[in-house]
This record gives C-alpha cells, structure tokens and sequence, in this order.
C-alpha cells in the first residue's frame, strides 16, 4: 500500500510533470493579467458595459490581482508536494504563500488609497494598506530568519525507518490533490453562480478567500494524521514539540481568514513567529540531544 501510494506520488508530482504545471501556470498568470486588463481598459473607455460596482474591473492596477491569484493555486500544488519532505519546509512554505497573500491583498487595495485626504490615518482604506506594507516587510524578514536557523540545524537521525514514513505522508499528499481540485471546482461554480445574480468581481474575491479558508482547515487536519504518524516512527521529543507548534502555526493562519484588519495581521505575524522560535528552540536541544 505505501509503495502504491509513492508510485503514484512520484509519478503526479515528476519533474517533468512539474515542469509542465509550472510553464502552464506561467502561461496562464500572462493570459490571465492581459485579459484582465483588457477588460479593465474596454470597461473604462464604454467599448463594453460591465459595471463599475468593483475596482478590479475600473482600475488597471487591479489586474496585478489576476496573475497573483493563478500562481497562489500552483503555490499550494508545491505546498503539497512539499509536505511528505519535513515539517519544517511544509510550514516554510506556508509561511510563504500567507505571504503572498498579503501582497495580493495590497494590489487589490491600491486603488483604494485617497491621496488627497487631509487625514491620513483616519481614512480606513489608507491606514489599511500601511498596516499591509509595514507587516509584509516584517513577515519578509521572518521568513528569512526562519530560513536562516533551519539551514543551520545539524540533520540528525532521529526517525527510524523514515522511508515508511516518507511514503505515508506521500499517500496523504496524493489524497490532498483531489481535494484541491473539488475545492478549485466548488469554487468555480460559486464564483459563476454568485457573479450571475449579483457581481462577478466581489464574488471572485469572496470565492478566492473561501478556497484558503477550506483548504487550510483540512491541511490543519492533515498535519495532525502526520503527526500522529510520526508517534510511530520517533520518541524525540524536540521532534513531537516541534511538529505539534508548527500545527499550532497552522492553526493561526486559518484564523487569520477569518478575520479582517489589524487582527488579520497579527495571527499571521504571531505565527510566523512562534514558528520561528519553535525552530529555533529546537535547533538549541537538537546540538544537546
């Protein structure tokens, strides 16, 4: 079964294969930007009618949101091929996509800034857009640091038989691939069905969100199938404590889409911390164990 489940895993995320997903998603984020400015550029200039309910369809610098949203779903194709390697680069890379959020996040509100308001931070658009950039800027060098102390981690062998346990956190990453695209799918059809009755821009931003929101919950719970795994293949318990905080780091970020704002902020941020000083607590027992 765990052989089966390695072939299978091998054979979906081959390099050939993630080679050809990584020039399509490519092709399509270049497709996606120029449609989507198009639209923008025809909308404005009364060649088509489309509304001007959304400044993703009035703004130009909107249209950055388009190719962002189509590389954030090949993110989470490597996020999961990522996840049978380690804990540690599974959660980095998590780390890095919340991060990328973020920078979407602020081409969308761009267009909001009034740059001609007397008082900059009590108009709610611009006091958002410089808590963005304050906390991306943050979050950047956090993950430098975090990549900083796991290259500096003495590789100790700590797991026994970590081939069996690699091939069973492959069949977990095969499950999570069906997954995605039910959730990919689901979230088609709502953004058709939503954009019908009311409009198709707000409801794509309100889809896109949904899809991390769902996705996250049910990495949370594939992390703790891992972890419950690796009771069966190590009795380090730097290991357990470090596996059981990056689940907590997890844990925060689908919060964080729950929330708006200054809050939205500070979950994501106080994960990447407490990752980051997880890893580095268990950098420090690691030399002593």
């Amino acid at each position: 079964m765990l052989k089966i489940g390695s072939k299978i895993f091998n054979g979906i995320f081959s390099e050939v294969n993630r080679k050809k997903i990584e020039t399509f998603t490519i092709w399509s984020a270049t497709i996606g930007f120029i449609f989507h400015l198009s639209l923008v550029l025809l909308n404005n200039y009364s060649i088509i009618d489309i509304g001007n309910e959304s400044l993703l369809l009035t703004n130009p610098i909107s249209a950055i949101y388009t190719p962002f949203s189509i590389i954030l779903y090949y993110e989470i194709f490597l996020l999961i091929f990522f996840l049978p390697r380690s804990f540690t680069t599974s959660i980095l890379k998590q780390f890095e996509i919340i991060s990328l959020i973020i920078i979407r996040r602020i081409f969308y509100d761009i267009p909001k800034l009034d740059l001609e308001s007397s008082d900059w931070l009590n108009n709610a658009d611009n006091l958002q857009i410089t808590y963005d950039l304050i906390s991306i800027l943050i979050l950047f060098f956090l993950i430098y640091l975090f990549n900083y102390v796991k290259s500096n981690i003495e590789d100790k062998k700590g797991i026994k038989n970590i081939g069996k346990f690699i091939d069973s956190k492959k069949i977990i990453s095969v499950l999570l691939i069906p997954v995605m695209l039910v959730l990919f799918s689901i979230g088609l059809y709502n953004w058709y069905s939503m954009g019908i009755s009311s409009n198709f821009a707000s409801s794509f931003y309100y889809v896109n969100e949904v899809f991390y929101t769902t996705f996250f919950s049910i990495l949370i719970i594939a992390d703790v199938f891992i972890l419950l795994l690796s009771f069966l293949y190590t009795e380090r318990y730097s290991q357990i404590m470090r596996n059981t905080g990056f689940i907590i780091c997890t844990i925060l970020i689908r919060l964080s889409f729950s929330s708006t704002g200054l809050t939205n902020l500070l979950l994501i941020l106080s994960s990447v911390l407490f990752g980051l000083l997880i890893l580095k607590i268990y950098s420090l027992m690691n030399k002593i164990e």
